[in-house]
């Protein structure tokens, strides 16, 4: 198979080299001398899928990955969309799944909008939908006076934890933590009290709370404790049940006062 063309300076991606050599992102920008009018041969590069299902073993398979971070670092809005667009696709690839939110953090919250579409729609894959609520996180985080759109953003799936996955609860819930939501705690504590986050994933309600600040640990020790105590109560006071034979006892009738 012929390797896409493309024309300079994007080609230099195609031979950059292996990511996994380097510590942190070079500088494509200073380094290449790329600018806005590079960003079509970029976004045509960062979605291409020969070049995004090369071989494994050769440099082609990298180059993708230069794009689009060559993207964020030029903060490129129009790049936002046709990354989106190879998401479920991608679903599977740690690189992907671990830049992206890199990158919208760099285009800044003009993502946001997108990002909140591919959210909520369920036709999308599982692991698509995760990296793409943690983009909000990222947004949010790097950019403050967006923050409350993140949020909202992820909230508003929460809010349809009758419909997510209990996992996908998990990956929202611990979203949320990060961005230390505490406005987002009622729509946290209907998800748990329905039993629809999975616990795996930051513990239960009285755990997430804690993370929140809303509860200390020793306050939620102390109402583990107690509950926990409550519970051995109850079973203590109910009655043991009396031994069975092969077949129930019969029912003995009471006998009536003599006259």
């Amino acid at each position: 198979m012929t390797a896409p063309t493309y024309l300079p300076p994007v080609d230099k991606l195609l031979t950059y080299g292996d990511c996994r050599n380097f510590r942190n992102w070079p500088k494509y920008v200073k380094e290449l001398g790329l600018e806005a009018e590079h960003i079509p041969e970029l976004i045509r590069m960062a979605t291409d899928p020969e070049l995004n299902w090369a071989d494994s073993d050769s440099l082609d398979v990298w180059a993708p990955i230069h794009a689009w971070r060559s993207l964020g670092q030029l903060k490129a809005e129009a790049a936002i969309d046709p990354l989106l667009s190879i998401a479920d696709e991608l679903e599977d690839s740690d690189w992907f799944n671990e830049d992206i939110p890199e990158v919208f953090a760099m285009i800044g919250p003009a993502a946001i909008p997108s990002a909140k579409t591919f959210l909520a729609d369920p036709s999308h894959t599982l692991y698509a939908r995760v990296a793409v609520a943690e983009c909000c996180v990222k947004i949010g985080q790097a950019h403050l006076d967006a923050r409350a759109d993140c949020v909202a953003a992820i909230q508003q799936q929460l809010d349809q934890f009758a419909k997510n996955s209990p996992d996908f609860n998990g990956f929202l819930v611990a979203d949320l933590l990060d961005l230390e939501a505490v406005e987002a705690a009622p729509s946290m504590e209907r998800a748990f009290a329905a039993r629809r986050v999975d616990l795996s994933f930051v513990g239960d309600w009285l755990d997430a709370q804690i993370a929140l600040g809303l509860k200390t640990r020793a306050q939620v020790y102390r109402l583990r404790h107690t509950v926990d105590a409550e519970q051995l109560g109850s079973k203590a006071a109910k009655p043991a049940p009396q031994p069975q034979g092969f077949g129930a006892a019969p029912t003995r009738s009471k006998k009536g006062k003599k006259k």
